[in-house]
């Protein structure tokens, strides 16, 4: 391997070079000494001679970085070695210190400025006010121009390690990287990756061959064997040899004898990529154990990345632990970042769970936040209570007041899961008007950027809460749209068929002066009983035999009642009842002569909202088309069947909600 031969390069025919930062291993520079132009990689031996060898080239093709900058600076000034060289000409004081350390208060100081760091050149600016900091701070910056830079696999803003600040900061972990911790040299090297810089930059080739060099030793700690693990998981893949040696050193240790960063720092380096195909398995299950007992000692950030691992690597049966997280989580809810809050949300929709405590902190902290928050993550909010089937209206009425003057900053994903929540909830908040006014808006001219599926999902849930896109069923119903959505399968997704056959059935019960393009037979359903994501809810089986069995006792037989019919309109009715021309009850196997159906919705609470006696979108949607459809429709809703004590009382209260201008006939 490459860095196996520079390792035994002279330290001191390395020292002497000047490249840092990205440089590209066949770029060639201009030395300091001589005007002539030699192959950078070649500087690095006495001889001169090239060294870029076939290992070299598999290191360069396996590295997934690209150049990004070159930086160049000129020959150091001789130093005290307790302190690294500046340039001789730069103008920045940045120094960090390896024997007169910053005390604790002072780096924490530093890191919580760091944070509060919203640009590159804030960052920077900090970087030269600080005289003296240690090597891990200097880290620490180069993590937070990543975290504020970073975007995919580049940086928005290449130019910002071509500042002399930054130039001067990786001359120095560059000059001095013997001398540096264990925790600065395996962070640096993190950093680094993190910025893109190129794996044949002098400054990468010597933070990994220390990292080597201190990995041989095993001496670092669990924490630092995580962050160096991530380092080379990013420089050369899963294949990296030194990976193999890190995992090896971190599964000697005992993960019950870890303290919480340590803990936090395994679960990140497992989550990059180490752990996938169900590897690590025993590891991983001992350090479930002990999470669960240092949970409480856990702050903010330390909760959110945990269980944004544990979503990660797939840990569904660690239903203890993601409780245990919730329960911190609704201590932090106030205090969390936008980036954590959003991976909080995202983890606990993912495991489908939320507690009392967590719910009431954001009920109380949402309605403020989102006006200000980032747009991913008010619509995560959305989106976490619409799963969980939490109507808070304070919450959902700030977001839609928020959506109003915020929408043109959301993109079509957030956009879409907004107006999802409100039709999953069946909830209308005071500026409805408001709210589909801008939303109808944002289809007029950002139509183009909308996927098929997430248009598709838009639509229909504006017909959830009884608005009708009658502007935009003609695209939806087209030719075109319809091959977009089926996405080269050979068979459409059947739940994208409800949804299509829903809106169709709308636009034709609900906006009759439409004349738009039919949606033609092959794309409808004749059922909205779908397995998978159901456009209707599935009767509760307990209720439904009780009131089965009071239905019989009032009719006087079973042949009168009608169970679980599939209509003609691809709803199932629960129960239907067929009454003659003089109101009369017919056998349920009648066909002829029946003058009114009575429809029965025997709503158990799956089909009401979690907090509240409001049934979902699409079981008002299915009520709503079923009275069009000429149906009378009679619901019989948990909370008032539950209330009845005896058989008398429950036969009363059906002949009052069946029958509520007749006499009880003796049958």
């Amino acid at each position: 391997m490459a860095l196996k031969l520079i390792q035994r390069l002279p330290v001191l025919g390395i020292y002497r070079y000047p490249p840092v930062g990205p440089i590209c291993p066949t770029r060639l520079l201009s030395s300091s000494r001589s005007h002539q132009s030699v192959c950078v990689t070649c500087l690095c031996t006495s001889a001169g001679g090239c060294i870029r060898t076939q290992g070299c080239r598999k290191l360069q093709d396996s590295g997934k970085r690209t150049l990004t900058t070159t930086i160049i600076t000129k020959e150091p000034s001789f130093m005290a070695s307790s302190s690294v060289g500046l340039h001789r000409d730069s103008r920045s004081q940045v120094r960090f210190t390896l024997q007169h350390r910053p005390t604790d208060s002072e780096e924490k100081s530093f890191q919580h400025r760091l944070e509060t760091c919203s640009s590159s050149r804030q960052v920077l600016a900090l970087l030269q006010s600080v005289v003296i900091m240690s090597d891990t701070m200097a880290a620490a910056a180069l993590h937070r121009v990543a975290d504020l830079e970073q975007e995919g696999n580049s940086l928005k803003d290449p130019s910002v390690l071509e500042n002399e600040t930054m130039r001067s900061l990786c001359f120095q972990l560059e000059q001095d990287s013997r001398l540096l911790t264990d925790a600065g040299v395996v962070s640096g090297l993190r950093a680094c990756t993190r910025l893109f810089l190129d794996p044949w930059s002098m400054l990468m080739v010597r933070l990994v061959s220390e990292s080597q060099e201190r990995l041989d030793r095993g001496e670092m700690s669990v924490g630092q064997l995580s962050t160096l693990g991530e380092a080379m998981l990013a420089l050369e893949g899963p294949e990296c040899v030194m990976l193999e040696q890190v995992m090896e050193q971190i599964q000697k240790e005992e993960p019950s004898q870890w303290s919480v960063a340590d803990l936090i720092a395994v679960y990140g380096f497992l989550q990059s990529g180490v752990a996938t195909g169900g590897k690590h398995r025993d590891l991983l299950h001992a350090m479930n154990i002990h999470a669960m007992t240092v949970t409480p000692q856990m702050d903010e950030r330390a909760v959110s990345k945990l269980l944004n691992a544990l979503v990660t690597l797939n840990q569904t049966q660690a239903m203890p632990l993601v409780i245990n997280l919730c329960k911190q989580a609704g201590h932090y809810v106030p205090h969390f970042t936008d980036e954590e809050l959003t991976l909080v949300l995202g983890a606990l929709m993912h495991f489908g769970h939320s507690d009392h405590l967590f719910i009431q902190a954001m009920e109380k902290y949402a309605p403020s936040m989102v006006f200000t928050s980032h747009p991913e993550t008010v619509a995560r909010v959305s989106q976490f209570f619409s799963q969980r089937k939490i109507l808070s209206t304070p919450v959902f009425d700030a977001i839609a007041e928020s959506f109003v003057y915020r929408a043109d900053d959301y993109n079509t994903s957030q956009v879409t899961r907004h107006i999802m929540a409100l039709g999953r909830l069946g909830y209308l908040p005071p500026n409805a008007d408001d709210v589909f006014r801008k939303v109808e808006n944002i289809l007029r001219s950002r139509y183009s950027q909308f996927q098929p599926r997430t248009l598709l999902n838009l639509l229909h849930s504006c017909i959830l809460v009884g608005r009708f896109p009658v502007n935009f069923m003609a695209k939806v119903f087209s030719s075109f749209f319809l091959q977009q959505l089926q996405d080269q399968e050979t068979r459409m997704d059947p739940v994208v068929l409800g949804q299509l056959t829903q809106l169709y059935m709308t636009v034709k019960l609900e906006c009759p002066f439409y004349e738009g393009p039919r949606l033609l037979n092959k794309y409808r359903v004749k059922s909205f009983v779908i397995r998978g994501r159901s456009l209707e809810t599935s009767v509760d089986i307990q209720l439904y035999n009780a009131v089965i069995a009071g239905l019989v006792d009032l009719l006087g037989g079973r042949s009168y009642l009608g169970s679980k019919v599939r209509t003609p309109y691809c709803y199932t009715l629960d129960v239907e009842i067929k009454l003659d021309e003089e109101g009369f009850v017919l056998p349920a196997s009648q066909i002829d002569d029946v003058y009114k159906r009575i429809a029965l919705c025997i709503d158990g609470r799956r089909r009401f909202t979690g907090n509240k006696r409001q049934l979902l979108g699409k079981e008002a949607t299915k009520q709503r088309h079923l009275r069009l459809l000429g149906y009378e429709v009679v619901q019989i809703p948990f909370y008032e069947f539950d209330a009845l004590k005896d058989k008398k009382k429950v036969v009363d209260y059906l002949h009052r909600k069946i029958f509520p201008h007749t006499y009880r006939l003796s049958w």
